[in-house]
């Protein structure tokens, strides 16, 4: 059996916990390999071999980083089969969807790759008699990406991509349940330096681990920022810890996204829009949509009627099936959470139009699998309605008129994203302007903005200032100095003892 080590300066390092994980091919349910996972040494060798460099790194000018992300996006895109199929193995998303897992990944690099632009300070000349005043963005040092198992590339990628664009060393620890693709892009990133002439070791180091490691990061007073992915609770514990320890800290949480579905939208898109953003990847997304809010009861009877003909459509299949809309859920254990969520909702009174929980396929009895479920006249006050349920479960909310629409993704504890679906452009507009979410889609399911805009929730699916990616990302993993200067002409003046104006 195969044991997946961690990436340290520039090379696969063994730890010496004694400690592994098992992880799972979701479609046979069967163990495929072990995972090292980390304690505090192993931490301080990768942040040892970080800091060592950093400095080096640092004063690499710009336009040479922005070319390793150039070799490296190359050699992502020319290793994407191999990338898809280790993904697929390890979380059971199909091959489509974990090539899109990389490509939204690509798109965050692409983006690095313009980091000397990014990185331009401010200059004012003449701010005052012979007195000029600029600025400049200068990394941070040692950072940390924590990453969950739903986006095994693209998150990592949207974390230590422009982390290291900016000259910062980076350590990267995944989750435990799919490693491989973590791994796999280190080592494509050592191969781009070295296609380029670059020694890049300890630039990019991946540690496994579990809660042990998470700590460790959160303490270690060398790591200077952490980003997180994740559970709310936990985004919550890292963001109160990491601040009380000194570090700058983004920490993404969960989500019950909400599509609300006025009268007059399009219900033959909105029913297939509906049904990638609800059962795509199981579920298994922080911007899936498992909440439709028809407004009136004609939209949510005509809605319903046209899911259960849609859910009847989708095939559910292992990850190579190229057939398969989306496949086994992570673990047996998510897959059994996911049928209590569903046992919960049943219990709260919810009416259970469609039941997944019967489903199995044939030769792969033993794979992670749920079958679609639906949900109709589902209220506020349930609790499967509240929390995250993370996987395909979609669940219909009813209301009666805009305002009552608008309220619910307002007043829900989660604020990561939400849709509208309409063709009325001025409900659209008041819709967009006054729903208390971090990001709204109009007419789109899934609205994740593009790399060079950034992504961000609001209330409890965030905790900290700053938005991944985009000019945001930037911010987040650099600081600003700026400074006054004077080149004096002439005799020499007088002191002063007040404070400088530019008067």
């Amino acid at each position: 059996m195969q044991d997946i080590r961690h990436f340290v300066n520039g090379a696969a390092f063994e730890g010496g916990s004694g400690r592994f994980g098992d992880v799972f091919n979701p479609n046979t349910g069967e163990v495929e390999s072990r995972v090292q996972l980390a304690t505090a040494a192993e931490l301080d060798a990768a942040v040892a071999a970080a800091a060592l460099v950093q400095p080096a790194w640092a004063a690499v000018n710009p336009q040479r980083r922005a070319r390793v992300m150039f070799e490296f996006k190359r050699l992502v895109e020319a290793n994407m089969e191999e990338l898809a199929l280790i993904l697929s193995s390890q979380h059971g998303k199909v091959i489509a969807d974990s090539k899109g897992d990389i490509v939204r990944g690509l798109d965050v690099i692409e983006f690095a790759c313009g980091i000397p632009h990014a990185l331009k300070g401010e200059y004012t000349e003449g701010a005052g008699p012979g007195i000029d005043v600029y600025s400049m963005r200068q990394a941070l040092g040692v950072v940390a990406g924590i990453t969950p198992f739903n986006f095994p590339a693209m998150i990592p990628m949207w974390m230590f991509g422009v982390a290291i664009a900016c000259g910062n060393t980076f350590i990267l620890k995944p989750s435990e349940k799919d490693p491989g693709v973590p791994v796999r892009l280190a080592e494509l990133f050592m191969e781009a330096g070295a296609n380029l002439g670059m020694d890049l070791k300890g630039v990019l180091n991946v540690v496994h681990g579990d809660k042990a490691v998470v700590d460790a990061i959160l303490a270690n007073p060398t790591i200077s920022a952490v980003s997180f992915v994740g559970s709310s609770d936990i985004a919550q514990y890292v963001y109160a810890t990491g601040t009380a320890n000194g570090k700058r800290v983004q920490a993404m949480g969960g989500a019950k996204n909400h599509g609300v579905v006025l009268p007059d939208a399009d219900l033959d898109q909105v029913v297939k829009d509906l049904s990638g953003a609800a059962f795509g990847s199981a579920g298994e997304r922080c911007m899936a949509l498992p909440v439709v809010v028809p407004v009136g009861k004609a939209t949510a009877d005509e809605l319903r009627k046209r899911m259960v003909a849609e859910i009847e459509s989708l095939r559910v299949g292992i990850s190579t099936d190229p057939q398969a809309h989306y496949g086994p859920v992570v673990s047996a254990a998510h897959r059994d959470k996911i049928a209590d969520y569903i046992r919960i909702g049943e219990a709260e009174g919810a009416e259970l139009v469609v039941d997944g929980r019967g489903f199995s396929l044939q030769g792969y009895e033993k794979g992670f699998f749920i079958g679609p479920s639906l949900f109709d006249n589902v209220k506020k006050g349930m609790r499967t309605y509240q929390e995250e349920i993370f996987g395909p479960v979609l669940q219909i909310v009813r209301a009666e008129t805009f305002e009552e629409a608008l309220s619910l993704p307002s007043e829900h504890q989660y604020g990561n994203g939400v849709a509208i679906f309409t063709r009325d452009g001025a409900a659209a507009r008041q819709f967009a302007s006054r729903v208390n979410v971090g990001m709204v889609g109009i007419n789109v399911p899934i609205p994740v903005p593009v790399a060079y805009h950034t992504f961000g929730g609001w209330k409890r699916s965030a905790f900290g200032d700053t938005n991944q990616h985009g000019m945001e990302g930037v911010k987040f993993w650099t600081k600003v100095k700026t400074i006054t200067s004077r080149w004096p002409e002439g005799a020499v003046t007088g002191n002063s003892f007040v404070i400088p104006t530019m008067a």
